[in-house]
């Protein structure tokens, strides 16, 4: 018996199958929305009605809570267990969500450019997951998430995705079971063995291959829409030309145990485990790491550190803020 899902309907498996990502629209509210990004503006030091303020076009924002996403969006969680082959299969330690927004602003002069800037020239194709040294079978980023906290229309900083990329990434990590390092926004083999590509400067988006790819999405969605995609799937940020900020989050999707392409029995295999050996050619591989499985601290960390501490005076200085308000309310209302 082929599985039967729990939230994918079969024209969303076949997409993901095909495409290698799928939306899950509406999977929570603008309510939920607005309650998650109340204190974004307040965090970030910036005024949301003068872009003069908005000094930088792009921003990765730490986190400070976090909601379980089986909870705050069940739909999302359904389907992510879809993807994954359940939840029995998925790390409870990377089962929630946090506000780490990554705020797209633009600048003044892309809202002056009224052409397009063609895919194949976004300066940053990569694939996530900077904290690990990759194998085929890495189970630290499971999926790519993309949870949607502001409408997002087309040249509005939507992501880009490239479904041929995944063919790309999955060759190349079968092609280096010693495993591979995510140095910079590509791909740097943990060993000094690697001949290095011709004329590879280190970015994925100026490899030949990357330039013959013929499929681009621009991914638009509105608040509530949750993106789930295959973590071997080459993705840009765009540029925003309409200054409209843009609000999305990336939180990672671990599995308890790594991704297994040789099951004994092919109705067990996760959609993304049948998704990679779709991109390999294969039915089923038996890949086994050459090299230990290992962490890597990335260095956005010592940035994020430092934003954490100075969002976290910003906060305290508002609620020191408020309590005072509210002191000096009860003081004239008590000598009333």
């Amino acid at each position: 018996m082929s599985p039967q899902y729990r939230s994918l309907t079969p024209q969303q498996v076949d997409q993901f199958m095909e495409d290698g990502y799928v939306i899950i629209k509406g999977a929570f509210t603008k309510e939920q929305a607005d309650d998650f990004t109340k204190t974004m503006w307040v965090r970030l030091g910036l005024d949301p009605n003068n872009k003069e303020t908005w000094e930088k076009d792009r921003i990765h924002m730490p986190w400070h809570i976090r909601k379980e996403v089986a909870s705050f969006a069940p739909k999302a969680w359904n389907a992510m267990c879809d993807l994954l082959g359940g939840a029995e299969r998925i790390d409870t330690a990377s089962s929630s969500w946090g506000d780490s927004f990554i705020v797209n602003f633009g600048t003044d002069e892309l809202e002056k450019i009224t052409d397009t800037i063609p895919p194949k020239q976004l300066d940053n194709w990569h694939v996530d997951g900077d904290f690990f040294v990759h194998f085929l079978d890495s189970p630290e980023q499971a999926l790519l998430v993309i949870p949607i906290f502001s409408d997002i229309k087309p040249r509005g900083g939507g992501t880009y995705v490239c479904p041929d990329g995944i063919d790309l990434i999955a060759n190349y990590l079968a092609a280096h079971s010693e495993g591979v390092l995510p140095t910079g926004l590509s791909f740097t083999p943990s060993t000094s063995t690697h001949e290095k590509h011709e004329n590879d400067p280190g970015y994925w988006s100026h490899l030949k291959e990357i330039q013959r790819c013929s499929k681009f999405v621009e991914l638009t969605g509105e608040v509530g829409d949750v993106v789930l995609i295959h973590p071997l799937m080459l993705h840009s940020a765009s540029k925003n030309h309409l200054r409209i900020p843009r609000i999305i989050t990336n939180p990672p999707v671990g599995l308890k145990e790594p991704f297994n392409f040789n099951r004994e029995n092919p109705d067990e295999f996760s959609l993304v485990e049948k998704k990679t050996l779709r991109a390999l050619g294969v039915d089923r591989l038996d890949f086994k790491p050459t090299t230990e499985r290992r962490k890597i601290v990335p260095k956005r960390m010592v940035l994020a550190n430092k934003m954490l501490e100075d969002e976290k005076k910003r906060l305290e200085a508002l609620a020191t803020s408020k309590q005072n308000v509210d002191m000096s309310s009860s003081t004239r209302i008590a000598v009333a």
